[in-house]
């Protein structure tokens, strides 16, 4: 059976639906999708701009809970939902993340109307 650990702690946000904010499985972090949400999970609509950092935010408290930053991301999933917001992501991104880019899959118009922006992430624990 595969071990596996779940990452919680401070700032890590919490959801009543049912998954991991993040799972350890030996040496990689598997970062579950997130999104423009509070500590508590609750949506926080904002600008698209906004949406974005709030997630990456969030994936960064995650992140640090397991003792790892964005330097340590090999792989990165990205949910747009509007077309026209894809330039603004890809100078938001490189706030976020710098060469050599992680291994990156963009899916645009995939949402619904909900959601500007999600994010997952894979990590190598150091």
């Amino acid at each position: 059976m595969v071990k596996k650990e779940v990452v919680s702690g401070e700032g890590v946000p919490k959801s009543a639906l049912p998954f991991s904010p993040a799972l350890i499985v030996n040496d990689l972090v598997f970062v579950s999708g997130q999104a423009s949400v509070d500590e508590n999970g609750k949506i926080v609509n904002d600008t698209f701009e906004g949406e974005v950092r709030r997630s990456f935010e969030n994936a960064r408290k995650i992140l640090a809970a397991a003792g790892l930053d964005f330097s340590d991301v090999v792989q990165v999933r990205n949910y747009v939902a509007n077309q026209e917001d894809l330039a603004a992501f890809n100078i938001i991104y490189k706030d976020y993340f710098q060469e050599p880019y992680p291994a990156r899959t963009t899916l645009i118009g995939c949402l619904g109307t909900l959601l500007k922006f999600e994010v997952d992430l894979l990590a190598h624990a150091r």
